[in-house]
């Protein structure tokens, strides 16, 4: 293999590793602050983003203290971004407060559609417990 492709690999090697690092250390905040989660991974110029942005924001006030919002920026933190998979903008990951990956959703998300699917996964917001 050429010095190039070393070099390369290497660079793959540890944008790999640093992406592992990130989405540890964001799943970890799951088992510090036991609730469920809802990720969004999007990006600030993509128009389904732009409208769900509001959406995550509420729903972030309303349910603080019951469920975790992220909005992670594809763009901006690719490698973090790349640690959970995703494929398509905007991607919601829905995560059960032990950290299990409960769901994945691929385009805009409207809010009643977002509690609808925490409460057929068992999470009712109401009253604050799954």
């Amino acid at each position: 293999m050429s010095s190039a492709g070393i070099k390369s690999a290497w660079n793959l090697a540890l944008k790999l590793c640093l992406a592992g690092i990130l989405l540890f250390a964001a799943l970890g905040s799951a088992f510090a602050n036991p609730v469920p989660r809802l990720v969004d991974v999007g990006a600030d110029k993509c128009i389904p983003c732009i409208k769900m942005a509001p959406i995550l924001d509420q729903l972030k006030k309303d349910f603080a203290g019951r469920m975790e919002v992220k909005f992670v920026d594809a763009w901006k933190n690719q490698e973090e971004a790349a640690g959970y998979g995703v494929r398509m903008i905007p991607t919601q990951i829905f995560y059960a407060a032990d950290g299990k990956e409960l769901f994945r959703h691929t385009g805009f998300f409207s809010r009643e559609e977002i509690l609808g699917k925490w409460l057929e996964l068992g999470y009712s917001f109401d009253t604050g417990k799954p």
